[in-house]
């Protein structure tokens, strides 16, 4: 797939995927929001009997996911990049986080934040509450909810997702993390299918949480400016969020969402800061020691703790909720983190993935969870645990209210709200919007705003209709299908991984052979001369017409006396060869020769060093680079003769012909 290709016009839709989605959620809609009642009941009824009968194997999921992504981090898959071996990150890691941040859980901190702590304080599993053992235990039982776990199931599909369509061509969809296990039937009725469900789950889960974030911007506005709670104020702020998100899709990835993601972190950075310093400091930096090491320490026991010989129905209510949830929210996230994060290593995503937020998010639990917790255990401010228990959309606001400054806390508070709730949306829509068009990620205007009001109009019907709890329970319960089909794709993964990796191994055995033998060629004159000289562009372009070419035709020729069909191609815009055989079923071989520019080294006398005015392009060397299938191979080929080329295409493919033999 070539993520720049131009805009298709008029329409970039998969038809099949686009239509049936479309029309299957206006029924699950109309049915939530005509029948809310009845539409609830089977809904609850369905979640209490996974609950109770297959909490197991969320639990079982979470651990082997959890288990996995750590394992490909550490194994020799982690140097496997996300893209060809030559790419580079699309983003620089500060955007890269803000919107990994942003798109992932922002929101969840800002209602959660204050809230959980309080109500695990107040309401533990075990034990006695309004206790300092009540508090230590309020803490890891929230870092577990929202730590590694979450990110690991988010980091498992984006890494998915993001290996088979920049390192293997495919749609960047998520019927493509089936492509090991059925191949080409990614492309029939089981691919639209998956896509679909994805499309579905993500439409739902970004209107139900629209339809209740709007309950805490609605209340942090009664707060500051008295302004009433209701279904219509509630539905103008639904139309106004809307319109914000159709925005920021409209004026794309770099400029929209990047923008307003970066913008989301630098506002949570102050805010995290401002309640550091007027909170309890130096209790603050103590339990973020200690709530981390607490919660590291228990990692293992809670991951498999399911209260079977002391049957509680908090699990159900908390931690098999969060699951379902960071589940249910994979394929959006995952695709949105997959979009974002071409050109990394797996070792370098990762850690990215798995550290950096969850590492923020336990600094933001702690400050706010354990502020909180203060006030009301230290200070005796017990109406801010009356208040989260009343109505948890209030607990960010009353918490805000004992503070110093606290309206403008508080406006700074809404602010966050609202934008991490435009990020949700707007990152949902461009999901959407690529897996309704088969991974296209340029598509039409028109179809990014189809999407993103859609989300929109389907809050609204949910809010007006009282559908929003029957449908956040639907998506939740959507988790359990989806579980099984996250593991058969992860199975997959890891088996394409072995077969990159073992590839990567044969390659990385006989690359400093080649090079070293081809310079050895001729005497040592010769690969002195190789060594020192730095060709302008004709240069080199001349010796791929001379040479390169040549060689690539010879071997062509060769190879269709012997059947196969062979494929020479040039593009003169960016000086590139490519010589390709095709395998049909197996992997082709791709050997390919591109001009690359690389600033001269200031290897020359002092005058030369010294000349401000000499322009870049004049410095500018190039070198005729090795090309496979898997990407750059940085060894370079400018000078050797049309002989040596052709030994080395040889080479190449006789490693490819073993490594197909390999895997067979």
């Amino acid at each position: 797939m070539d993520t720049d290709s131009p805009t298709k016009a008029p329409s970039t839709i998969s038809p099949p995927v686009f239509y049936t989605s479309a029309a299957l959620v206006a029924i699950l809609v109309g049915f939530a929001s005509i029948f809310p009642d009845a539409s609830q009941v089977l809904f609850t009824q369905v979640q209490s009997w996974i609950v109770e009968n297959v909490s197991w194997f969320y639990i079982l999921t979470l651990a082997l996911i959890l288990l996995a992504t750590v394992f490909m981090a550490a194994s020799r898959y982690g140097d496997i990049k996300l893209g060809p071996d030559h790419s580079e990150p699309d983003y620089k890691n500060a955007s890269w986080f803000a919107m990994l941040f942003s798109a992932g859980m922002g929101i969840g901190l800002m209602f959660f934040g204050v809230a959980e702590p309080v109500m695990h304080y107040i309401a533990p599993p075990v034990g006695d509450p309004n206790t300092i053992e009540a508090a230590q235990e309020a803490m890891k039982l929230t870092f577990f909810h929202w730590g590694l776990h979450a990110w690991a199931v988010y980091a498992v599909v984006a890494l998915i997702l993001a290996f088979f369509a920049y390192r293997h061509g495919l749609p960047l969809t998520l019927r493509s993390a089936l492509y090991p296990l059925i191949g080409d039937r990614i492309y029939g009725p089981i691919g639209h299918a998956v896509d679909i469900f994805a499309i579905i789950s993500t439409v739902l889960g970004i209107a139900t949480s629209l339809g209740y974030g709007v309950l805490q911007i609605n209340s942090g506005f009664n707060y500051l400016f008295d302004l009433p709670i209701s279904t219509n104020i509630q539905v103008i702020i639904i139309i106004c969020v809307t319109a914000l998100a159709t925005l920021s899709v409209v004026t794309g990835l770099d400029k929209g969402v990047k923008r307003l993601s970066e913008l989301n972190l630098v506002l949570a950075v102050i805010l995290l800061s401002l309640v550091l310093i007027l909170g309890p400091t130096a209790l603050l930096l103590k339990s973020f020691v200690e709530n981390t090491g607490g919660y590291l320490s228990e990692i293992v026991s809670k991951t498999f703790n399911l209260y079977a010989y002391d049957p509680t129905d908090w699990l159900g209510g908390w931690t098999l909720l969060y699951w379902g949830w960071w589940i249910s929210w994979s394929p959006f996230v995952g695709m949105f983190i997959a979009r974002v994060s071409r050109g990394r290593t797996i070792r370098e995503f990762i850690v990215g993935i798995l550290l950096v937020p969850s590492g923020f998010t336990f600094l933001w639990m702690t400050v706010f969870g354990n502020t909180s917790i203060y006030m009301i255990m230290k200070q005796n401010i017990t109406s801010l645990a009356e208040t989260v228990s009343a109505d948890s959309s209030l607990a960010l606001f009353a918490f805000l209210e004992h503070f110093p400054f606290s309206s403008i806390l508080s406006m700074v508070a809404v602010c966050m709200v609202i934008l991490f709730f435009v990020t949700s949306a707007d990152s949902g829509s461009l999901v959407i919007d690529m897996l309704a068009s088969g991974g296209q990620t340029e598509t039409p205007v028109w179809q990014r705003i189809f999407w993103a009001s859609s989300t929109g109009l389907v809050a609204i019907a949910l809010l007006i209709g009282g559908g929003l709890a029957a449908l956040q329970t639907a998506t939740i319960a959507s988790a359990l299908p989806f579980s099984v089909i996250l593991l058969i794709s992860l199975w997959g993964l890891l088996k394409a991984l072995d077969m990159d990796s073992t590839k990567r191994v044969l390659r990385q055995q006989s690359a400093t052979h080649y090079s070293r033998q081809h310079q050895k060629t001729g005497g040592w004159q010769r690969r002195l001369r190789s060594m020192v000289m730095f060709p302008r562009r004709a240069h080199v372009n001349r010796f791929m017409d001379e040479v390169v070419v040549p060689a690539f035709e010879e071997v062509a020729e060769e190879l269709r006396k012997q059947g196969y069909t062979v494929e020479v191609q040039e593009r003169d815009e960016d000086k590139r060869c490519k010589l390709e055989v095709q395998h049909h079923v197996e992997a082709n071989f791709v050997y390919e020769v591109r001009a690359r520019a690389y600033i001269r080294p200031d290897l020359m006398n002092q005058e030369d060093t010294e000349n401000d005015g000499e322009e870049r392009e004049e410095r500018k060397y190039f070198r005729a680079e090795v090309h496979l299938m898997e990407g750059g191979q940085d060894y370079d080929i400018m000078g050797w003769s049309r002989n040596e080329v052709i030994d080395d295409i040889l080479d190449q493919y006789e490693q490819h012909m073993h490594f197909l033999h390999v895997v067979r």
